[in-house]
Protein backbone atom coordinates (compact mmCIF):
# COMPACT_ATOMS: atom_id res chain seq x y z
CA UNK A 1 0.00 0.00 0.00
CA UNK A 2 1.41 3.58 -1.21
CA UNK A 3 1.78 6.46 1.81
CA UNK A 4 -0.76 8.26 -0.71
CA UNK A 5 -3.22 5.40 -1.11
CA UNK A 6 -2.60 4.97 3.28
CA UNK A 7 -3.39 8.38 3.58
CA UNK A 8 -7.11 8.28 1.17
CA UNK A 9 -7.80 5.63 3.32
CA UNK A 10 -7.75 7.29 6.75
CA UNK A 11 -10.28 6.53 9.42
CA UNK A 12 -10.57 7.83 13.31
CA UNK A 13 -8.75 6.00 15.71
CA UNK A 14 -10.71 2.94 15.79
CA UNK A 15 -9.89 1.74 19.63
CA UNK A 16 -11.13 -1.91 21.11
CA UNK A 17 -12.58 0.18 24.01
CA UNK A 18 -15.52 2.63 23.52
CA UNK A 19 -15.67 6.08 25.02
CA UNK A 20 -18.08 5.06 27.45
CA UNK A 21 -16.80 2.97 29.25
CA UNK A 22 -13.49 5.15 29.88
CA UNK A 23 -15.51 7.97 30.41
CA UNK A 24 -17.59 5.63 33.49
CA UNK A 25 -14.33 4.57 34.72
CA UNK A 26 -13.58 8.50 35.24
CA UNK A 27 -16.85 8.84 37.02
CA UNK A 28 -16.81 5.93 39.05
CA UNK A 29 -13.23 4.30 39.82
CA UNK A 30 -10.53 4.60 42.03
CA UNK A 31 -8.27 7.40 41.70
CA UNK A 32 -5.52 5.81 39.76
CA UNK A 33 -8.49 4.11 37.73
CA UNK A 34 -9.58 7.90 36.95
CA UNK A 35 -6.38 8.86 35.93
CA UNK A 36 -5.67 5.88 33.47
CA UNK A 37 -8.94 6.79 32.15
CA UNK A 38 -8.56 10.01 31.46
CA UNK A 39 -5.29 9.62 29.99
CA UNK A 40 -6.34 7.00 27.55
CA UNK A 41 -9.61 9.52 26.50
CA UNK A 42 -6.83 12.33 26.03
CA UNK A 43 -5.03 9.80 23.21
CA UNK A 44 -8.31 8.47 21.81
CA UNK A 45 -9.39 12.30 21.37
CA UNK A 46 -6.03 12.94 19.56
CA UNK A 47 -6.72 10.18 17.60
CA UNK A 48 -10.49 10.61 16.58
CA UNK A 49 -9.34 14.15 15.57
CA UNK A 50 -6.98 12.48 13.40
CA UNK A 51 -3.74 14.50 13.79
CA UNK A 52 -1.71 11.41 15.52
CA UNK A 53 -2.62 9.07 12.37
CA UNK A 54 -0.96 11.56 10.27
CA UNK A 55 2.30 12.40 11.99
CA UNK A 56 2.22 7.90 12.13
CA UNK A 57 1.92 7.92 8.63
CA UNK A 58 4.81 10.46 7.79
CA UNK A 59 6.90 8.28 10.43
CA UNK A 60 6.27 5.46 8.96
CA UNK A 61 7.46 6.69 5.65
CA UNK A 62 10.88 7.54 7.30
CA UNK A 63 11.36 4.53 9.26
CA UNK A 64 11.04 2.24 6.28
CA UNK A 65 7.36 1.05 7.88
CA UNK A 66 5.49 0.99 4.93
CA UNK A 67 8.41 -1.37 3.28
CA UNK A 68 7.75 -3.22 0.26
CA UNK A 69 4.56 -5.49 -0.35
CA UNK A 70 4.94 -9.07 -0.03
CA UNK A 71 3.20 -12.06 -0.45
CA UNK A 72 4.61 -13.60 3.00
CA UNK A 73 3.66 -12.65 6.61
CA UNK A 74 6.49 -9.80 7.34
CA UNK A 75 5.92 -8.77 10.97
CA UNK A 76 7.82 -6.06 13.14
CA UNK A 77 7.37 -5.14 16.56
CA UNK A 78 8.38 -2.33 18.34
CA UNK A 79 8.48 -1.56 22.04
CA UNK A 80 7.50 1.99 22.69
CA UNK A 81 8.62 1.43 26.03
CA UNK A 82 5.95 3.79 28.02
CA UNK A 83 5.99 6.93 25.80
CA UNK A 84 3.55 7.67 22.97
CA UNK A 85 6.13 8.05 20.25
CA UNK A 86 5.79 5.34 17.33
CA UNK A 87 7.27 3.59 16.47
CA UNK A 88 9.62 2.89 19.37
CA UNK A 89 12.57 0.33 19.26
CA UNK A 90 12.79 -2.79 17.13
CA UNK A 91 12.64 -5.78 19.42
CA UNK A 92 11.36 -8.85 16.89
CA UNK A 93 11.33 -9.12 13.68
CA UNK A 94 9.95 -11.54 11.07
CA UNK A 95 11.33 -15.19 11.65
CA UNK A 96 12.70 -14.63 14.91
CA UNK A 97 13.04 -16.68 17.96
CA UNK A 98 10.43 -15.47 20.80
CA UNK A 99 11.81 -13.51 23.28
CA UNK A 100 10.65 -12.78 27.18
CA UNK A 101 8.95 -10.03 26.38
CA UNK A 102 5.26 -11.78 26.91
CA UNK A 103 3.64 -8.95 25.19
CA UNK A 104 6.02 -8.83 22.46
CA UNK A 105 5.51 -12.84 21.82
CA UNK A 106 1.76 -12.51 21.88
CA UNK A 107 1.72 -9.43 19.21
CA UNK A 108 3.82 -10.95 16.85
CA UNK A 109 1.55 -14.25 17.28
CA UNK A 110 -1.91 -12.71 16.98
CA UNK A 111 -0.44 -10.12 13.81
CA UNK A 112 0.84 -13.69 12.67
CA UNK A 113 -2.74 -15.53 13.64
CA UNK A 114 -4.81 -13.07 11.51
CA UNK A 115 -2.49 -12.69 8.53
CA UNK A 116 -2.65 -16.65 8.18
CA UNK A 117 -6.33 -16.88 8.69
CA UNK A 118 -7.26 -14.18 5.88
CA UNK A 119 -4.65 -15.88 3.64
CA UNK A 120 -5.80 -19.37 4.01
CA UNK A 121 -9.58 -18.96 4.17
CA UNK A 122 -10.40 -16.54 1.76
CA UNK A 123 -7.01 -16.40 -0.37
CA UNK A 124 -6.34 -12.20 1.11
CA UNK A 125 -2.60 -11.32 0.96
CA UNK A 126 -2.58 -9.37 4.36
CA UNK A 127 -4.80 -6.37 5.50
CA UNK A 128 -4.91 -4.84 2.25
CA UNK A 129 -4.68 -7.68 -0.29
CA UNK A 130 -1.41 -6.32 -1.30
CA UNK A 131 1.22 -7.66 1.24
CA UNK A 132 1.04 -4.89 3.57
CA UNK A 133 3.92 -5.17 5.89
CA UNK A 134 2.32 -6.03 9.62
CA UNK A 135 3.96 -3.73 12.69
CA UNK A 136 2.95 -3.02 15.92
CA UNK A 137 4.39 -1.25 18.94
CA UNK A 138 3.79 -2.64 22.60
CA UNK A 139 4.17 -0.64 26.23
CA UNK A 140 2.06 2.53 24.30
CA UNK A 141 1.78 5.28 26.88
CA UNK A 142 1.35 4.76 31.22
CA UNK A 143 -0.85 2.71 31.89
CA UNK A 144 -3.28 3.15 28.82
CA UNK A 145 -6.13 1.26 28.76
CA UNK A 146 -6.69 0.59 24.76
CA UNK A 147 -5.71 -0.92 21.32
CA UNK A 148 -6.08 0.54 18.20
CA UNK A 149 -5.31 0.66 14.67
CA UNK A 150 -4.03 3.83 13.54
CA UNK A 151 -4.78 3.42 9.38
CA UNK A 152 -1.10 2.25 9.49
CA UNK A 153 -0.08 -0.15 12.37
CA UNK A 154 -1.84 -2.09 15.61
CA UNK A 155 -0.65 -0.14 18.69
CA UNK A 156 -1.00 -1.56 22.04
CA UNK A 157 -1.66 -0.48 26.18
CA UNK A 158 -0.82 -2.23 29.00
CA UNK A 159 -4.07 -1.97 30.54
CA UNK A 160 -3.68 0.21 34.26
CA UNK A 161 -3.16 -3.44 35.85
CA UNK A 162 -6.31 -3.00 38.25
CA UNK A 163 -9.43 -2.97 35.74
CA UNK A 164 -7.37 -4.14 32.65
CA UNK A 165 -4.95 -6.57 31.90
CA UNK A 166 -2.43 -6.03 28.74
CA UNK A 167 -4.15 -5.52 25.18
CA UNK A 168 -2.43 -7.91 23.96
CA UNK A 169 -3.78 -11.07 26.09
CA UNK A 170 -6.63 -11.48 23.33
CA UNK A 171 -6.70 -12.69 20.23
CA UNK A 172 -9.48 -11.78 18.61
CA UNK A 173 -8.92 -8.12 20.13
CA UNK A 174 -6.11 -8.12 17.90
CA UNK A 175 -7.85 -9.72 14.89
CA UNK A 176 -10.87 -6.93 15.53
CA UNK A 177 -8.30 -4.04 15.13
CA UNK A 178 -6.26 -5.07 12.39
CA UNK A 179 -10.04 -6.18 10.84
CA UNK A 180 -10.62 -2.40 10.89
CA UNK A 181 -8.12 -1.48 7.84
CA UNK A 182 -9.32 -4.43 6.21
CA UNK A 183 -12.87 -2.87 6.38
CA UNK A 184 -11.25 0.36 5.23
CA UNK A 185 -9.88 -1.13 2.31
CA UNK A 186 -12.56 -2.58 0.70
CA UNK A 187 -15.76 -1.00 2.04
CA UNK A 188 -15.02 2.31 3.51
CA UNK A 189 -17.67 2.12 6.02
CA UNK A 190 -18.45 5.65 7.49
CA UNK A 191 -17.67 5.30 11.47
CA UNK A 192 -20.74 7.14 12.14
CA UNK A 193 -24.52 5.93 13.46
CA UNK A 194 -25.80 2.37 11.63
CA UNK A 195 -22.25 2.19 9.11
CA UNK A 196 -20.02 2.86 12.00
CA UNK A 197 -21.57 0.04 13.89
CA UNK A 198 -21.39 -2.00 11.22
CA UNK A 199 -17.88 -1.15 11.04
CA UNK A 200 -17.16 -2.12 14.76
CA UNK A 201 -19.31 -5.39 14.48
CA UNK A 202 -17.56 -6.90 11.17
CA UNK A 203 -14.75 -6.53 13.15
CA UNK A 204 -15.83 -8.24 16.01
CA UNK A 205 -17.17 -10.95 13.36
CA UNK A 206 -13.81 -11.27 11.82
CA UNK A 207 -11.91 -11.02 15.55
CA UNK A 208 -14.20 -14.25 17.09
CA UNK A 209 -13.63 -15.68 13.88
CA UNK A 210 -10.04 -15.79 13.90
CA UNK A 211 -9.88 -17.15 17.58
CA UNK A 212 -12.32 -19.88 16.31
CA UNK A 213 -9.53 -20.48 13.17
CA UNK A 214 -6.75 -20.94 15.74
CA UNK A 215 -8.75 -23.20 17.88
CA UNK A 216 -10.26 -25.14 15.51
CA UNK A 217 -13.73 -24.44 16.54
CA UNK A 218 -17.18 -25.07 15.40
CA UNK A 219 -19.79 -22.38 15.62
CA UNK A 220 -21.34 -24.53 18.65
CA UNK A 221 -18.19 -24.62 20.18
CA UNK A 222 -17.04 -20.81 20.09
CA UNK A 223 -17.68 -18.90 23.33
CA UNK A 224 -18.54 -15.83 21.12
CA UNK A 225 -16.76 -13.34 23.52
CA UNK A 226 -14.79 -10.37 22.19
CA UNK A 227 -11.81 -9.39 24.64
CA UNK A 228 -11.86 -12.50 26.63
CA UNK A 229 -8.99 -12.00 29.23
CA UNK A 230 -8.50 -8.40 29.25
CA UNK A 231 -10.10 -7.52 32.44
CA UNK A 232 -8.61 -8.53 35.63
CA UNK A 233 -10.06 -10.48 38.26
CA UNK A 234 -11.42 -7.35 39.89
CA UNK A 235 -14.40 -6.98 37.32
CA UNK A 236 -17.70 -8.61 37.47
CA UNK A 237 -17.56 -9.59 33.29
CA UNK A 238 -16.16 -12.34 31.48
CA UNK A 239 -15.06 -9.95 28.34
CA UNK A 240 -16.11 -6.45 26.44
CA UNK A 241 -19.07 -7.95 24.67
CA UNK A 242 -20.68 -11.11 23.64
CA UNK A 243 -22.12 -12.06 20.13
CA UNK A 244 -24.17 -14.68 21.56
CA UNK A 245 -25.84 -12.76 24.04
CA UNK A 246 -25.34 -8.74 24.12
CA UNK A 247 -25.96 -6.72 27.06
CA UNK A 248 -24.41 -9.89 29.47
CA UNK A 249 -20.76 -9.44 29.21
CA UNK A 250 -19.93 -7.72 31.67
CA UNK A 251 -21.61 -5.88 34.83
CA UNK A 252 -19.85 -4.16 37.08
CA UNK A 253 -19.54 -1.25 39.96
CA UNK A 254 -17.29 0.86 37.81
CA UNK A 255 -18.04 0.11 34.36
CA UNK A 256 -21.50 -0.50 34.89
CA UNK A 257 -23.52 -3.20 32.74
CA UNK A 258 -23.19 -4.22 29.10
CA UNK A 259 -25.02 -1.29 27.23
CA UNK A 260 -25.24 -3.60 24.01
CA UNK A 261 -28.61 -4.54 22.77
CA UNK A 262 -29.03 -7.79 21.20
CA UNK A 263 -32.43 -6.39 18.72
CA UNK A 264 -33.72 -3.27 17.10
CA UNK A 265 -36.13 -3.22 19.79
CA UNK A 266 -33.07 -1.83 21.84
CA UNK A 267 -31.42 0.43 19.52
CA UNK A 268 -29.51 3.16 21.25
CA UNK A 269 -30.28 6.44 19.69
CA UNK A 270 -27.34 8.70 21.08
CA UNK A 271 -24.66 11.33 19.62
CA UNK A 272 -21.87 9.75 21.94
CA UNK A 273 -19.55 7.42 20.36
CA UNK A 274 -20.23 8.40 16.95
CA UNK A 275 -24.10 7.48 17.17
CA UNK A 276 -23.24 4.28 19.66
CA UNK A 277 -20.57 2.02 16.98
CA UNK A 278 -20.13 -0.09 20.00
CA UNK A 279 -23.43 -0.20 21.81
CA UNK A 280 -25.50 -0.86 18.51
CA UNK A 281 -22.80 -3.31 17.00
CA UNK A 282 -24.37 -5.47 19.47
CA UNK A 283 -27.71 -5.96 16.43
CA UNK A 284 -25.20 -7.46 13.87
CA UNK A 285 -23.30 -9.07 16.07
CA UNK A 286 -26.32 -11.25 17.19
CA UNK A 287 -27.48 -11.61 13.65
CA UNK A 288 -24.51 -13.18 12.68
CA UNK A 289 -24.00 -15.41 16.08
CA UNK A 290 -27.33 -16.51 14.68
CA UNK A 291 -26.77 -17.15 11.07
CA UNK A 292 -23.32 -18.71 11.59
CA UNK A 293 -25.06 -21.15 14.33
CA UNK A 294 -27.83 -21.73 12.54
CA UNK A 295 -25.84 -22.65 9.54
CA UNK A 296 -22.90 -24.78 11.41
CA UNK A 297 -19.90 -25.82 10.92
CA UNK A 298 -16.76 -23.85 11.12
CA UNK A 299 -18.59 -20.12 11.03
CA UNK A 300 -15.73 -19.06 8.81
CA UNK A 301 -16.37 -21.54 5.95
CA UNK A 302 -20.09 -20.21 5.75
CA UNK A 303 -20.96 -17.36 7.43
CA UNK A 304 -17.83 -15.70 7.65
CA UNK A 305 -17.81 -16.23 3.88
CA UNK A 306 -20.83 -14.47 3.08
CA UNK A 307 -20.04 -11.71 5.36
CA UNK A 308 -16.44 -11.08 3.88
CA UNK A 309 -18.01 -11.29 0.27
CA UNK A 310 -20.60 -8.15 1.53
CA UNK A 311 -17.62 -6.68 2.87
CA UNK A 312 -16.12 -6.39 -0.60
CA UNK A 313 -19.63 -6.23 -2.68
CA UNK A 314 -19.48 -2.90 -4.67
CA UNK A 315 -23.06 -2.44 -4.08
CA UNK A 316 -22.51 -1.82 -0.36
CA UNK A 317 -22.49 2.27 -0.12
CA UNK A 318 -19.71 3.72 2.84
CA UNK A 319 -22.87 4.87 4.52
CA UNK A 320 -24.73 1.50 4.71
CA UNK A 321 -27.53 1.31 6.94
CA UNK A 322 -28.08 -2.58 8.85
CA UNK A 323 -30.96 -3.54 6.65
CA UNK A 324 -28.68 -2.27 3.58
CA UNK A 325 -25.92 -4.62 4.48
CA UNK A 326 -28.36 -7.51 5.50
CA UNK A 327 -29.93 -7.56 2.25
CA UNK A 328 -26.28 -7.92 0.45
CA UNK A 329 -25.75 -10.67 2.99
CA UNK A 330 -29.04 -12.66 2.01
CA UNK A 331 -28.13 -12.04 -1.36
CA UNK A 332 -24.74 -13.27 -1.41
CA UNK A 333 -25.47 -16.16 0.67
CA UNK A 334 -27.98 -17.10 -2.08
CA UNK A 335 -25.41 -15.96 -4.90
CA UNK A 336 -22.32 -18.37 -2.92
CA UNK A 337 -23.99 -21.15 -1.39
CA UNK A 338 -27.88 -21.26 -1.95
CA UNK A 339 -31.63 -21.03 -1.15
CA UNK A 340 -31.31 -22.87 2.22
CA UNK A 341 -28.36 -20.75 3.62
CA UNK A 342 -30.21 -17.75 1.87
CA UNK A 343 -33.17 -18.44 4.16
CA UNK A 344 -30.91 -18.92 7.85
CA UNK A 345 -29.37 -15.82 7.13
CA UNK A 346 -32.64 -13.77 6.20
CA UNK A 347 -33.89 -15.70 9.03
CA UNK A 348 -31.67 -14.47 11.58
CA UNK A 349 -31.59 -10.67 10.52
CA UNK A 350 -35.29 -11.19 10.82
CA UNK A 351 -34.60 -12.35 15.13
CA UNK A 352 -33.21 -9.43 15.61
CA UNK A 353 -35.99 -7.28 13.93
CA UNK A 354 -34.29 -6.23 10.67
CA UNK A 355 -36.43 -7.85 7.51
CA UNK A 356 -33.53 -8.16 5.21
CA UNK A 357 -35.61 -9.69 2.06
Amino acid sequence: MSLIRARRQHLPGCCILPPDMLRRIALHGSRNQREAALDTLAVDQTLRLGRATYQLLESGARHGLLGVPTTAKQRTIYDAQGHETLPGRMVRAEGAGGVADVEVNEAYDGLGATFDFYAEVYDRNSIDDEGLRLDASVHYGRRYDNAFWNGRQMVFGDGDGDLFNRFTVSLDVIAHELTHGVTGDEAHLVYLDQAGALNESISDVFGSLVKQYARRQSAGEADWLIGEGLFTASVHGVALRSMKAPGTAFDDPVLGRDPQPATMAGYVHTSSDSGGVHTNSGIPNHAFYLAATGLGGFAWEKAGRIWYETLRDKRLKPTATFRQFARCTVQNAAHFFGPAERQTVSAAWAEVGIRAA
